[in-house]
């Protein structure tokens, strides 16, 4: 007899002003099992999350958690039954130690007073237990991308979680990363506790998934072995119709003259050293790495977020002494920032207020701000992006994450930059939204724009660049052309393997 699943979610319905997101949604998680989700932005994956663990309650259906209804879903009677998230914009807290956050809300007291050395003692187990080295004392906010999902997986573990759902948790990983993170989500199977893992990864989700349920426009698809299904036949459910090939043609450069953006021995202190780098017009050129390579500092010290320690910047053959982002900005350099939520955009802003904060000056009228001019424009992007919104003046928070995405680009646009650099452009985009982000990367270096795409998922550096330079340890391990852009090569510099 088939034991009863540990979650079982039964005509699940919710709506939003009016607007459904989740049409009698019915499918269960097994007990110590592994349940990958998929679907696109939009399809309800997001909301689905929130109904089970308390941040919103859905308008009708049922909830069983063990054999039992919840009612109703809050996010302490969530946690009560032990249904932890890691959502996909970590939940922590930058300024505390690791083991502060580990017990935060759940702290251990001694005689009336915070027991400190009991919490670091634990952590220190829960990291070694997760095969980190990380320090219980290290600040959060000191931390690499992969070890704070390790603080979110080490809390989830201290609070002792049955069902375990994670939101995109290797978008920014590089493969030894993503692969430590599957080592974990196994050692937690076998300890008995069930996993809901949402990705827009495929073939990953084929690797570390038992099953697969699918959800489109709000509706539950299906949900098989993940072993009964290839990865095309997941892209084909998801869309509802058959994938063309994702990747545009690979665009060439113009030419061999000035480079449109020139870096010579720039450094920026021990995170980047001495790097020398050409981008030409109409280059899309990636940019590879292990976490911690340098490749977002390096961004950074290109934009003027960080001060530049040694070396120089050039832009059409033009030395330039870029000191802060609006210098940046004026000198014609767009940047997509890896994380959208805390620097691309403004979750609580409209979508036209979002896309004119860089260009504000031409939406002004002395001091004026133009809003019909600049709702126009707005609605101008939403139609090129095709950026699936109700009205321009919508809250960018109610917009799915693959609309943000391409609300982050729009906005950058605005300013008529002729280099745009490119942080995790694809980060917990569905895999149609990411087609569509590739086509307009191509579609910008066509029309003679510089396009730098710093990525840690390798089919898509490969897909897109024709050149893809490679960091090390701050440093440029070196520069791929032609056949020689596989995964080997890659992973061979970045490792600094012979």
């Amino acid at each position: 007899m088939t034991p009863d699943p540990l979650l079982r979610i039964s005509a699940l319905t919710k709506s939003y002003a009016g607007v459904v997101v989740l049409k009698n949604v019915s499918f269960s998680v097994p007990r110590a099992s592994i349940v990958g989700l998929i679907g696109e932005n939009g399809a309800g994956k997001s909301t689905l999350i929130q109904c089970v663990n308390g941040v919103t309650r859905p308008d009708s259906g049922s909830i069983l958690f063990d054999g039992r209804e919840i009612t109703p879903v809050t996010i302490a009677s969530a946690l009560k039954h032990g249904i932890v998230t890691i959502p996909q914009e970590f939940n922590l807290a930058d300024p505390m130690t690791v083991s502060e956050n580990v017990f935060l809300g759940h702290e251990l007291k001694k005689h009336g007073f915070l027991d400190c050395s009991a919490m670091r003692r634990r952590t220190r187990e829960l990291l070694e237990e997760l095969h980190c080295n990380i320090s219980a004392d290290a600040e959060v906010s000191a931390l690499r991308i992969a070890e704070k999902q390790i603080v979110e997986i080490a809390r989830a573990i201290n609070r002792e979680c049955r069902l375990l759902i994670m939101d995109e948790p290797s978008t920014v990983l590089n493969p030894p990363e993503v692969e430590n993170l599957f080592r974990i989500m196994r050692a937690m199977r076998e300890r008995g506790v069930s996993l809901l893992y949402v990705s827009h990864k495929l073939s990953e989700v084929k690797e570390i998934c038992d099953t697969v349920a699918v959800l489109r426009d709000g509706e539950f698809i299906s949900e098989n072995p993940a072993s009964e299904l290839t990865v095309k036949e997941m892209a084909n459910r998801l869309v509802g119709r058959e994938l063309n090939r994702i990747f545009p043609p690979k665009t060439g450069r113009e030419g061999s003259g000035v480079p449109a953006l020139s870096l010579e021995n720039l450094s920026h202190g021990k995170r980047v050293r001495g790097v020398s780098l050409e981008l030409h017009k109409g280059e899309i050129l990636g940019l590879a790495g292990l976490g911690g390579a340098g490749r977002t500092e390096l961004a950074e010290t290109v934009y003027g977020i960080r001060a530049r320690t040694g070396g120089s910047v050039k832009i059409d053959g033009m030395e330039k002494d870029i000191r802060s982002p609006a210098e940046a900005v004026a000198a014609g350099i767009a940047y997509l920032t890896e994380d959208r939520q805390k620097s691309g955009i403004i979750q609580s802003f409209p979508l036209a207020r979002n896309l004119s904060l860089i260009s504000l000056k031409k939406y002004c009228s002395g001091p004026f701000i133009r809003h019909k001019k600049e709702e126009q424009s707005a609605r101008g992007y939403m139609e090129r992006f095709r950026i699936k919104t109700p009205s321009a003046m919508a809250p960018v928070r109610e917009l799915s994450g693959g609309n943000q995405q391409k609300g982050a680009i729009a906005k950058s646009l605005d300013a008529d930059p002729g280099i745009f650099l490119f942080d995790e452009p694809t980060r917990g985009i569905d895999i149609h939204s990411r087609g569509e982000i590739y086509r307009f990367i191509h579609s910008l270096a066509e029309a003679g724009m510089a396009c730098l795409v710093i990525s840690s998922d390798l089919e898509e550096l490969i897909g897109l660049c024709p050149r893809v330079a490679v960091m090390r340890e701050g440093a440029l391990a070196g520069v791929l052309e032609g056949e020689h852009i596989n995964e080997k090569e890659i992973m061979y510099l970045a490792a600094g393997v012979q």
